[in-house]
């Protein structure tokens, strides 16, 4: 299973999975395809099957989501019976296509090691499924068996997870597991009675308050389903409907393909929540573009890293860890959308003004209109594919569950493009096999997800089981002697440092469990700490000194690593502010009434094009130091909450814009004929 096997057909696909000739403007050339193939090859971790092996992979996975399908919508079992079966379905997949090491394991087949832990994860699996009443019914009281299966189960997980994510979250993970057995010999801050191997294993393995509680619940009821809809997505056209429709709109406006990256690789970010993925699958594409209009190559990479990352916040498909936030808070999906809705448009609006501003301070020009695609040929051809999404957010805000409103959405996707298929006379048999890869690619696409939240449940059951999480709100606290204006750097801290490690699903679980509940005392809203801690999270991804998405667009651009990572963190500088904005500014979450949310929306806006403009030190042309610094000042103050600040600021802002719109009109018009934009 390569992630870039042929569709059907047969025609070749370039790293996002699309024929070369349905490009918008031509596809990326042979050197550009290599890099971009050489860096999907380097972030990947999984095996490369093909031939009979390939194909049985391939019906696990399809049956995996088939099965989702079906429990999502008649629900035939209860809670520990369906996650059981769901870590069978990705424990299976995990050590099929995970191999033990990068370096000595075989690269096309499974060692004995592999066989004997997917046999034990099954098997287990598998006990728990057909016992579940009898071992929920004797819960205090487990017999020699139960602590046995159960401590094999724990070791099974953290080495699914330290395939698939890496070594820091099973390491963190039996840092907690030692806290919780030998938390009788720490400090008193710290300590607790400690608990017995036997009582520890069974907590974690048998109950839903461990391995199988509110992480895995969420992956095996959510998370497989949206990412299979955005599999399903890709599969049937939608990227490529969206990528013209981006390209139409800002392709010709200055610096129109990185405005063009912003939006499609946003929009890819959100449904497939992963940074990295997304860096090195759409990049692939608008870096080379970028390049050629003229950016350089680390912002160019930068760009498409910024908005890969700010996909994890865009409603109203945001990342994993949104669907965990609701289930932590005890709130609808919809609800989670509402409130991040307007900091994610203002993340949006700030990298996208940055973007505008280079080009103004680059003299770029956008592409001729020759070279883009026409708005209404993309619309024509793909305008089906919006009926999923409209559908999604109508039963998202009509209180459906999140599961029910996707698996509804899945079934539009498939239909409306097979009714397309249709009436354009496509051949079916072509379009099934995208049905059916899309599938597949939607359940091996959650494996790691899903490993993740396994592991992630080791943790919440040590903090639940200790009561760590108290404990560990009480020092943040006193730590911070009680002032919000201390313990919030202190959480972007810990949010950054454990994210540049941790995906963001496990380090959102994590941080939640332990700070949240601190920030919340201090009389923040709930939904605003979580929000915070998720951000950050993700901005570990575009922040120097591991900012692997960054890195992932590097490769593609040829640039140097850290001005890459540089220009990432620059361009995804809002991203670290607007949290804050939404600590002290409840109406950015749309809380209240209509005019002071409206009120806020204008002055955060005008605040992050100030933040914009004095990073890229261009407005309406170049910045002298003092507007930068002018600029800075008014992004302060428009940032800042309250009326006087908000016009004093403004005021400030109008009288750079006069002076720079003035200092533009005096200038003598100079005219070029055929000019041709920069390139490197």
């Amino acid at each position: 299973m390569h992630p870039n096997h042929p569709p059907s057909g047969g025609k070749p696909v370039d790293a996002r999975g699309v024929a070369p000739e349905a490009s918008v403007v031509g596809a990326p050339d042979a050197t550009d395809a290599q890099k971009a193939q050489e860096v999907l090859e380097r972030f990947e971790k999984k095996r490369s099957y093909s031939g009979t092996p390939s194909a049985l992979i391939t019906v696990i996975a399809v049956l995996t989501s088939f099965y989702h399908l079906a429990y999502a919508y008649w629900h035939p079992f209860f809670a520990l019976d369906h996650r059981a079966l769901h870590w069978l379905f990705m424990s299976t997949l995990v050590f099929i296509l995970y191999p033990f090491s990068r370096k000595r394991s075989p690269r096309h087949r499974i060692s004995v090691v592999d066989g004997l832990l997917l046999a034990g994860s099954v098997g287990i699996c598998l006990w728990i499924f057909v016992n579940s009443t009898a071992i929920m019914n004797r819960a205090g009281a487990y017999h020699p068996q139960d602590v046995v299966l159960g401590t094999a189960l724990v070791v099974i997980v953290l080495e699914a997870a330290r395939r698939s994510t890496g070594p820091a979250v099973p390491l963190i993970a039996l840092v907690f597991i030692g806290y919780t057995l030998f938390g009788r010999y720490l400090p008193e801050a710290l300590s607790h009675r400690g608990y017995s191997v036997e009582r520890l294993s069974t907590y974690l393995s048998l109950s839903t308050d461990g391995i199988f509680g509110v992480p895995m619940g969420v992956s095996a009821n959510f998370i497989l389903l949206f990412i299979l809809y955005g599999a399903l997505l890709r599969k049937t056209g939608a990227g490529q409907f969206f990528t013209d429709v981006a390209f139409a709109l800002t392709g010709w406006t200055k610096g129109g393909p990185a405005k063009a990256a912003v939006v499609s690789s946003t929009f890819f970010g959100m449904i497939s929540g992963s940074s990295v993925a997304n860096t090195v699958t759409t990049g692939s594409f608008t870096i080379p573009l970028m390049k050629r209009t003229g950016y350089p190559s680390h912002f160019a990479a930068g760009v498409e890293a910024s908005s890969s990352t700010m996909g994890q916040i865009m409603p109203p498909i945001m990342g994993a860890a949104a669907f965990i936030m609701a289930e932590f808070l005890g709130i609808s999906y919809f609800k989670v959308c509402v409130a991040a809705a307007i900091p994610a448009v203002l993340a949006f609006f700030a990298t996208f003004m940055q973007v505008h501003f280079r080009a103004v301070a680059l003299g770029l020009s956008g592409m001729p209109r020759s070279e883009l695609p026409n708005i209404g040929a993309a619309f024509a051809k793909g305008w089906h594919h919006l009926f999923s999404i409209f559908l999604l957010v109508y039963f998202l805000m009509q209180d459906f569950s999140p599961e029910r409103a996707v698996f509804w959405a899945i079934l539009a996707t498939i239909g409306s493009s097979l009714l397309m298929c249709l009436v354009r006379r496509e051949p079916l048999k072509a379009f099934g096999r995208l049905v059916l890869e899309g599938l597949a690619e939607g359940a091996v696409g959650a494996v790691e997800v899903a490993a993740a939240c396994a592991a992630a449940g080791i943790i919440i059951g040590s903090i639940t089981m200790t009561g760590l999480g108290i404990k560990f709100s009480s020092l943040v606290v006193d730590a911070s002697m009680g002032r919000l204006f201390l313990a919030l750097p202190f959480t972007m801290i810990a949010c950054l440092f454990l994210g540049m490690g941790v995906p963001t699903t496990a380090q959102y679980v994590i941080i939640s469990s332990l700070v949240a509940p601190a920030l919340v005392q201090m009389g923040v809203e709930a939904i605003a700490a979580h929000l915070f801690i998720l951000y950050f999270g993700t901005r570990a991804d575009i922040t120097p000194p591991v900012a692997l998405a960054a890195y992932a667009g590097a490769g593609i651009a040829g640039s140097d690593p850290w001005k890459t990572g540089v220009s990432a963190f620059q361009l995804g500088i809002a991203g670290f502010i607007i949290p804050f904005m939404f600590i002290y500014a409840r109406e950015l979450l749309c809380i209240g009434s209509l005019g002071p949310i409206l009120l806020a929306l204008v002055s955060a806006m005008l605040g992050v094009t100030s933040l914009a403009a004095a990073v890229q030190r261009c407005l309406l042309t170049r910045t002298k130091w003092y507007e930068v610094l002018a600029l800075y000042v008014v992004a302060f103050m428009l940032i800042k909450p309250g009326l006087l600040t908000d016009i004093i600021g403004g005021g400030l802002f109008a009288g750079i814009l006069a002076r720079q719109w003035y200092i533009l009109k005096s200038r003598p018009v100079a005219v070029v004929e055929n000019p041709v934009p920069p390139s490197l």
